[in-house]
């Protein structure tokens, strides 16, 4: 079986017999590990004797005298976030119930790096056996932020954050941002994944380094469908179908879950009936419909109807799918976590 996504730690985890993860001490120092978590240099003791203490013992005790006693309010906070979310790892029968709790309760002040690292953990889980290159690739905007370009008329999706490091690399060297404007296509650095290269997804799947043709390329959107099926499945214990679509067709139609906030402002001005403004069309990224393959668990208000699955960019072209919406979302009978 091919390895992907070794960043996410699910080698540091345990899947237990119900199919769901299991946080490892192992895990928690992976976390205690993460740059934010490294006690800068002008650090001072108590937080760097916390530090040493947690990896030495991982699942020990903190205290609230623990945190009151660092010095820096910042390190104050981000003790009080990660402390918090170890315990709820540790404490939870599996990540997947975790993130159910989370995606249907609300995840509070909880910052949101911890919910797409959980979410990353889970798709991988998820995923397990997958040996299709486009739906991995469609799997990596449930926890990474993508941002699009239009190319030969086709959408395209890069890793915002892989873009950003490579537009510092370009001003270190004194590149203008017109030379990037002048280039003969976007996100020249990376390749964009067809069937020549995809096989090359294995090798560098925790780099983020392909885009993905999410509009000209059908087996792109294909693999966004499968992996939307995937995380339904797994969480829900739900067998749903997805595609793609052109439009929505039916003027009856009952439901939709927008996949990012802007998705969500789009699909409720079209289900008020207003007027949408001239660009919001071309921020859609993906139209979708979803259909339950056992109708008997889906609310009477939706019947036999089609569920839409709305995907959209935000007005500075990054998309930022949320997937909490397909559990929250999903107008679903007596609604409980898979795991």
């Amino acid at each position: 079986m091919r390895e992907f996504w070794v960043a996410s730690g699910h080698h540091l985890t345990h899947r237990a017999g119900h199919g769901g993860l299991v946080a490892t001490p192992e895990l928690i120092m992976a976390y205690l590990a993460r740059p934010e978590l490294m006690p800068p240099a002008e650090a001072c003791e108590a937080e760097r004797n916390l530090h040493a203490s947690l990896l030495a013992d991982p699942l020990r005790p903190v205290s609230r005298a623990d945190i009151a006693a660092l010095a820096d309010a910042d390190a104050r906070e981000n003790w009080t976030f990660m402390v918090n979310f170890r315990d709820r790892l540790i404490s939870a029968p599996s990540l997947e119930a975790l993130y159910m709790a989370l995606a249907r309760k609300g995840a509070g002040e909880l910052p949101p790096i911890f919910l797409s690292q959980l979410c990353h953990l889970i798709l991988r889980n998820a995923l397990e056996g997958c040996d299709d290159p486009y739906t991995l690739r469609a799997g990596e905007l449930f926890y990474r932020s993508q941002l699009a370009a239009v190319h030969d008329g086709a959408l395209l999706l890069a890793d915002a954050e892989v873009i950003e490091a490579q537009q510092h690399v370009q001003y270190d060297l004194h590149s203008s941002p017109l030379t990037a404007l002048l280039q003969p296509k976007p996100f020249a650095e990376m390749d964009v994944m067809d069937d020549e290269n995809a096989w090359t997804y294995w090798s560098r799947s925790d780099a983020h380094a392909m885009v993905m043709n999410i509009g000209g390329n059908p087996k792109a959107r294909a693999g966004l469908c499968r992996v939307i099926e995937r995380w339904i499945s797994h969480l829900l214990g739900i067998a749903a179908h997805v595609e793609t679509v052109a439009s929505i067709e039916d003027r009856d139609w009952r439901w939709f879950v927008g996949l990012d906030s802007e998705a969500t402002r789009i699909g409720n001005a079209l289900w008020n009936g207003a007027a949408l403004d001239d660009n919001a069309a071309e921020r859609v990224v993906a139209l979708m419909r979803l259909d339950i393959e056992d109708a008997r668990l889906v609310d009477e208000r939706v019947g036999n109807k089609p569920i839409y699955l709305i995907l959209a960019m935000g007005a500075d072209r990054v998309v930022r799918l949320k997937p909490q919406n397909l559990v929250a979302g999903l107008p679903i009978k007596h609604l409980e976590a898979a795991n």
